[in-house]
């Protein structure tokens, strides 16, 4: 990226931990929201105990009237429902959003709400939330890179012809008990920061600030986790990870997980990201796996929604086209999925994009899998989405000479102050 010198050091020492491999789950690979928003649907209208639903984006469309549907029948049947948006990627349907759910036992909290123009000077507001995480009775969860937005639609650039390629991954077994943490954690840290201090001025003035009172507490308490080893014996084998970005300890475990993949890689690294703009260790990794023969193949937009970020990735093309990675730029339709398969029993499916925002700033969410099947049922789509993109060649048009010079350093800067502006500390 070209901010500050080698970031490797730093990622070493902020990783927490190493992800926590669990075996016997169940894992079904998920593409787009025609096939995930079913299965969701579903399973929360089987629910029974509690539903717990993250999300960047709920828009005010058909897929999110028929979740908002789901939702309501579920907590309806008694069923504890809960649901956090993030203040900015929700922003334009929370009008909507808090008049479906109103006169329904759903709480919503939202995360870090932008509904007053002084929020924006808050500290910590360029932090959102990027996860997409839906848990039912600690059972069944769904986790990936899909918002509660149909398919086809564009909240830059309205009505498309072509659904947006994305995917998600259903999963049964030990790993959904980490992704309910997670997301009863978040749900919890949004609901404080905003609703909290209206809740105490509230029970001061309730005529009955005792029951009251035992009304927050209900809300409040989180249940404690439920291990089922016993129950998952009749699931397959397969070794999954749930691993967070988050703002505590968590702060570059995505990014620490990438980088060991890759690093580790004899054959083939695939990845496929809507954003790329990664730091100076995750560029020298591809650049080292290209170098010892590894095929590494990046699928980024053709299609552009934001052409800052499109400007960013271009900004490094040529370096690494210059190292022998392939790059490929998506042209059917939008592209937002973040996925990536190494050779063949590696692969990752979630939220995170390989950009600063993603890296160092969002609160993100990703499983990684071991296993042969589903990661050769992810590479298959890979191959399908390679097939309708267009190789770019080299050099890269624009990025030679002075003008290629310019532009990268001219990126970097921005990226450097929005980072700094953000609360960003640390080499990237």
């Amino acid at each position: 990226m070209g901010l500050t010198p080698d970031a490797e050091p730093l990622i070493h020492r902020h990783a927490a931990r190493l992800p926590e491999f669990l075996g016997r789950n169940e894992v079904h690979l998920l593409r787009g929201g025609d096939e995930l928003f079913p299965a969701q649907e579903q399973a929360i209208a089987a629910a029974r105990h509690e539903v717990w639903l993250a999300t960047y984006i709920f828009h005010h469309d058909a897929a999110g009237t028929r979740t908002v549907a789901a939702l309501r029948a579920a907590a309806a049947r008694g069923v504890r429902v809960r649901v956090v948006v993030d203040g900015f990627g929700s922003k334009a349907s929370l009008d909507w959003l808090r008049e479906q759910l109103a006169g329904s036992a759903v709480v919503l909290a939202v995360f870090r709400p932008i509904d007053r123009w002084w929020r924006w000077l808050q500290p910590g507001q360029l932090r959102r939330l990027h996860q997409k995480l839906c848990v039912v009775d600690g059972v069944t969860a769904f986790v990936g890179g899909i918002n509660i937005i149909d398919d086809r639609v564009d909240l830059n650039h309205g009505p498309t012809d072509t659904p947006r390629l994305d995917f998600a991954v259903a999963l049964r077994g030990p790993v959904v008990e980490p992704i309910e943490q997670a997301a009863r954690a978040v749900w919890t840290r949004a609901w404080l920061g905003r609703d909290f201090g209206e809740e105490l001025q509230a029970l001061v003035r309730s005529p009955e600030p005792m029951s009251r009172l035992r009304g927050l507490l209900r809300r409040l308490r989180m249940p404690r986790g439920k291990r089922r080893d016993g129950a998952w014996q009749d699931l397959p084998p397969v070794c999954a990870a749930f691993v967070l970005r988050d703002n505590l300890r968590q702060r570059r475990m995505i990014e620490r997980a990438y980088i060991d993949a890759i690093r580790a890689s004899r054959e083939r690294v695939d990845l496929i990201t809507p954003y790329f703009y990664p730091g100076n260790a995750f560029r020298r990794a591809l650049r080292d796996a290209a170098r010892r023969g590894v095929q590494v193949r990046l699928l980024l937009q053709g299609k552009v929604d934001y052409r800052i970020a499109a400007m960013a990735a271009h900004a490094l093309y040529a370096e690494l086209l210059g190292h022998g990675v392939q790059i490929y730029e998506y042209l059917p339709a939008y592209l937002h999925a973040k996925v990536a398969v190494v050779d063949g029993g590696w692969a990752t499916v979630g939220s995170s994009n390989i950009d600063p925002l993603s890296l160092l700033l969002n609160l993100e969410s990703n499983v990684i899998v071991r296993d042969a099947g589903f990661t050769a049922a992810l590479a298959a789509e890979f191959e399908t989405a390679i097939g309708e993109s267009r190789r770019v060649g080299h050099p890269a048009e624009g990025e030679a000479g002075l003008r290629g010079m310019l532009r990268r350093g001219l990126v970097a800067w921005m990226a450097y102050v929005y980072l700094r502006v953000a609360g960003a500390t640390g080499r990237y």
